[in-house]
C-alpha cells in the first residue's frame, strides 16, 4: 500500500512538472513569434533603414521657428553637411542622411550657435539654443550684404565728380547710381563684400597700420587679385574710394550693426540643403553644370555634377550618389609652341596675408563656364592656345565671316569632356569666349559671350560630322537697322562705347557722326548669352554702365544676313531706373529675365511689347521701355540710398519647375547674401534660399535637373556651388575649401 501510494504521488507531480514545462515552452514560443513579427517585414516589402535625424529646437523663449538646424559629417568621402528650418512649432527633420555620425546644431538670427549634439540617422534629438545678449554678438551670423548696406556712398549732390582738385571723386563718375554700380560690379566680380574679413581688418594687425584707410590701401594690393583691385579703387578717385572704405570699417570696428535680417518663413521653411567638399583650399570653381537646360530629366540625371576650376585649369567631378569627387585635368593644344599662358598674375604688387608670394593660379586652360549637351558631354569655354589668332580668323582670308567682318582676338576659346570617353576635344574658335548656351534646334547650335564686338556660334551637329572647328562656326558683329529698310548693309555707323549721351543717365560717350541713311554697328558688352526657344533667336547682355541687352537674328545666311537689335535699361526724366545687368536667361514664352546687379532689381523684358524695333529712334537704344517691367529683390538699402546692398552675379529661369515651386521662375544669385532668391512673377513673392553654414556662399551659376520624376521633391533640385575667389574668406578661414550646394523644397518642413 505504501509503494502504491508514493508511486502515485510521484506520478503526479511529474504530469504537473509536464504541464508547466509545455506552458513555459509554448509562452516560449509565443514571445519569440511576437518579437519576429516585430522586427520582420511586411510580406512583399524590403526593409528600409531609417535616413533621418528628427527633433525640436527650444530656447529661454520658448520653441524656435525658423531657425536653421545644421548636420555635418566627415565619416563620408568627402565632408557632407545638411541644412533644414524649424517649423512653426520649432520641430525639423533632416532627411536624406547617408548612414554616419553627425555633428547637429542649431543656428539663427537672434541666436547663438548652439554647442553640436553627435547623432545618427534614428534619433530624436532636443536642441537647445541661447539668445543672443547683444547686437554685436547677434550680427555674427547675419549675411554680408546686411554688413555691406553699411556702407555709406556720396550723396547724390556730390555728381559728376570734380576730380582731385575738386570733391575727389572722379569726374568719370557722372551719378551716385554709376558710383553704386562700380561698389558691386567693381569690387565683387572676385569675392564677396560684407563679410567677416573684409568688413573688419583684424588679420592686417600685424602690419601696424596707423589708420583703417592707410590698411585699406594696402589690402586692395594684395595677393593675387591685387592688381585689379588697385585699378578699381582708382576709378572712384583713389583717396575718396579709400576713404569710403575706411570709414565703413571704422564705424564697425567700433560697434555699429546692421539691421536684423528675417527669419525663414512660409515656403522658405520648406528648403532643405546639401553640401559637398570639392577641390582644395585654393580652388577657384567658377560655377557648375548638372544637366542640358532643354532635357533636364533625362541628360545625366542621377549622374555626376562638374564644375571648372579656373585656377588650376581643371574639371571638377562629384558623385552625389558615393559622396566622392575627383580632378580632371583640362588640356591645351598640342602644338609645337603653344603661347597658352594662365591669365592670373603671377606676380603681386603686395603678399597675400594668407598666401604670401605664392602663385596660387598658374594652369594655362583657363575654365570659366560648362554646359551639358543632349549627347551628356560636357561643353567649356577654356583656353586652348595663345591669344594670337589663326590666319583663317583674320582679314585676307578666305572665311566668309572673316571676309565680312574680321576678328581682333580670341583670348578663351572652347572644349567638351566626354564622360563616356573621358577624353576631351579642344576647338579653335576666332571669337573669344566667356558663358555660353545651347540653342533647341536641330544643329544644337552653341552660342557664345565674350566676343566682344561679335557674337559667336558652333554647329555641333557639323562639327560631330565633320571635325572641323572652322567649318562648323561664325560670327556676326552687333549691327541695328538703324535707317529702318528691314535689312543690314554695309558701311555703317561706327560706335564709341555705350550709346548715352554724357549728360542723360549717366553713362557712356555720344555716338559720333550718326548718319540716319546708314544702319550702326553697336557694341552694347557681350557677357550673358541665351538662345529663345520660341524663334530661336539669340540674346546677349552687358555689363557697361547703365546696361544694355541684345538680340541677333542670324537669317538665311550669316553673316550677312545677321540683324541685331539693342535695348537699354529704362531711363525716365534722365534717372536711371535699374542698372548692371549680367545674367541672362529666358522663360518658355520666350521673355527675357536679367538681374541687376547693380541696383538689385530682377527685371524682365517682353519684345512684343516694343512698338518700334528699327529707325532712327533706335540710335540711343531706349525705345523699347514698355518692354521692361522691374522687381525688387528683398534686403537692405545701401546707406542713405534706395538701392540695395546685395549683389547678382548670374540668373536662370527654372522652366521645368526642377526646384518645386513652379515652371518659369526666375532665380537669382544673391552673391552678396549667401543665396538664391526665387520670384514668382505671377504673385511678386520671393523665397530666399539661404545658406546659413558655412557664411560666404558666392554663388555665380546655377542649374536645376530631374533625378527622378516619380520621386516627388526627392527626385528634383537646383544646384549651385561656392564660386568665391578666395575660399580663405568664407567662414573657417584659411584652409576651407569650395562646396557644391543642392537646393530641395519639401511639401512641408516636416517631410521625410
Amino acid at each position: 500500500m505504501l509503494v502504491g501510494r508514493l508511486g502515485d504521488e510521484v506520478w503526479g507531480r511529474l504530469k504537473a512538472w509536464d504541464c508547466c514545462r509545455r506552458f513555459a515552452l509554448a509562452w516560449l514560443v509565443c514571445c519569440v513569434a511576437w518579437m519576429v513579427l516585430m522586427v520582420a517585414p511586411i510580406a512583399g516589402q524590403s526593409e528600409v533603414p531609417v535616413d533621418y535625424i528628427e527633433g525640436v529646437v527650444q530656447s529661454s523663449a520658448g520653441a524656435e521657428k525658423g531657425v536653421w538646424v545644421i548636420a555635418e559629417t566627415s565619416d563620408l568621402p568627402t565632408n557632407f553637411i545638411k541644412i533644414v528650418v524649424t517649423d512653426d512649432d520649432g520641430r525639423f527633420v533632416l532627411p536624406e542622411l547617408p548612414d554616419a555620425i553627425y555633428d547637429v546644431w542649431v543656428r539663427g538670427y537672434g541666436l547663438v550657435d548652439s554647442e553640436p549634439v553627435a547623432s545618427r540617422p534614428g534619433a530624436d534629438v532636443t536642441l537647445y539654443a541661447t539668445l543672443a545678449r547683444t547686437p554685436e554678438e547677434a550680427g555674427r551670423v547675419y549675411p554680408a550684404n546686411y554688413w555691406y548696406s553699411l556702407l555709406e556712398v556720396p550723396p547724390r549732390s556730390e555728381f559728376p565728380g570734380t576730380g582731385p582738385d575738386g570733391n575727389g571723386i572722379s569726374p568719370n563718375m557722372r551719378s551716385q547710381e554709376q558710383w553704386l554700380d562700380m561698389t558691386k560690379q567693381g569690387c565683387q566680380l572676385c569675392h564677396q563684400l560684407g563679410n567677416r574679413v573684409t568688413r573688419e581688418i583684424t588679420h592686417l594687425s600685424h602690419l601696424n597700420f596707423d589708420s583703417a584707410l592707410e590698411a585699406w590701401d594696402h589690402r586692395v594690393q594684395v595677393g593675387v587679385r591685387g592688381g585689379t583691385m588697385s585699378t578699381f579703387m582708382n576709378r572712384f578717385g583713389r583717396e575718396r574710394g579709400l576713404e569710403m572704405y575706411a570709414d565703413w570699417t571704422d564705424r564697425i570696428m567700433a560697434g555699429e550693426t546692421p539691421e536684423a535680417p528675417p527669419r525663414p518663413s512660409g515656403r522658405e521653411q520648406d528648403v532643405v540643403i546639401t553640401l559637398w567638399d570639392w577641390g582644395n583650399d585654393t580652388s577657384y570653381i567658377h560655377d557648375e553644370i548638372t544637366t542640358d537646360k532643354w532635357n533636364p530629366a533625362t541628360v545625366n540625371s542621377g549622374g555626376p555634377v562638374y564644375g571648372v576650376d579656373g585656377g588650376h585649369g581643371a574639371l571638377l567631378q562629384l558623385d552625389p550618389a558615393t559622396n566622392a569627387w575627383r580632378t580632371i585635368e583640362i588640356p591645351v593644344l598640342d602644338l609645337a609652341v603653344n603661347e597658352a599662358r594662365s591669365r592670373f598674375a603671377q606676380r603681386f604688387p603686395v603678399p597675400s596675408p594668407f598666401y604670401g608670394d605664392e602663385a596660387l593660379w598658374q594652369a594655362p586652360a583657363d575654365p570659366h563656364n560648362p554646359m551639358f549637351d543632349d549627347k551628356g558631354r560636357v561643353w567649356m569655354t577654356t583656353k586652348v592656345r595663345g591669344n594670337t589668332l589663326p590666319a583663317w580668323c583674320q582679314d585676307g582670308s578666305s572665311n566668309k565671316f572673316a571676309q565680312y567682318y574680321p576678328t581682333s582676338r580670341s583670348g578663351r576659346q572652347a572644349s567638351y569632356y566626354d564622360p563616356a570617353t573621358e577624353e576631351f576635344a579642344l576647338l579653335d574658335t576666332c571669337f573669344g569666349t566667356h558663358h555660353l548656351h545651347f540653342a533647341p534646334d536641330d544643329d544644337r547650335t552653341l552660342y557664345f559671350s565674350g566676343g566682344g564686338d561679335v557674337v559667336g556660334w558652333i554647329n555641333t551637329r557639323l562639327y560631330d560630322e565633320t571635325g572641323d572647328d572652322q567649318l562648323s562656326q561664325g560670327w556676326c558683329p552687333l549691327v541695328v537697322d538703324t535707317n529702318g529698310d528691314g535689312r543690314i548693309t554695309k558701311p555703317w555707323n561706327q560706335p564709341v562705347g555705350p550709346l548715352r549721351s554724357s549728360d542723360v543717365g549717366g553713362g557712356g560717350e555720344q555716338l559720333e557722326d550718326v548718319d540716319p541713311a546708314l544702319d550702326t554697328r553697336m557694341s552694347p558688352g557681350s557677357y550673358g548669352v541665351i538662345a529663345n526657344p520660341v524663334d530661336n533667336v539669340i540674346w546677349g547682355g552687358g555689363t557697361e554702365f547703365p546696361g544694355r541687352i541684345w538680340r541677333v537674328e542670324l537669317g538665311d545666311n550669316p553673316p550677312e544676313t545677321c540683324k541685331a537689335e539693342v535695348y537699354e535699361v529704362p531711363v525716365i526724366d534722365g534717372q536711371v531706373e535699374g542698372f548692371g545687368p549680367r545674367g541672362i536667361d529666358v522663360d518658355s514664352n520666350g521673355v527675357i529675365w536679367t538681374a541687376f546687379s547693380g541696383s538689385s532689381h530682377f527685371a524682365s523684358f517682353d519684345r512684343s511689347k516694343c512698338q518700334v524695333l528699327n529707325g532712327p529712334e533706335v540710335v540711343d537704344s531706349q525705345h523699347c521701355q514698355e518692354g521692361w517691367t522691374l522687381y525688387q529683390i528683398p534686403g537692405p538699402n545701401m546707406k542713405g540710398t534706395d538701392v540695395r546692398s546685395d549683389f547678382h552675379y548670374y540668373n536662370w529661369v527654372d522652366i521645368y519647375n526642377t526646384l518645386g515651386l513652379g515652371e518659369n521662375i526666375p532665380i537669382a544669385n544673391g552673391s552678396g547674401s549667401d543665396s538664391l532668391q526665387a520670384l514668382d512673377p505671377r504673385t511678386g513673392e520671393w523665397v530666399i534660399m539661404r545658406v546659413p553654414y558655412p557664411m560666404g556662399f558666392y554663388s555665380r551659376g546655377l542649374d536645376g535637373r530631374i533625378d527622378d520624376s516619380d520621386a516627388g521633391w526627392k527626385g528634383r533640385g537646383v544646384w549651385a556651388n561656392y564660386g568665391t575667389n578666395f575660399n580663405w574668406h568664407t567662414e573657417g578661414g584659411k584652409g576651407s575649401t569650395s562646396k557644391m550646394v543642392k537646393f530641395q523644397v519639401r511639401p512641408d518642413p516636416l517631410a521625410r
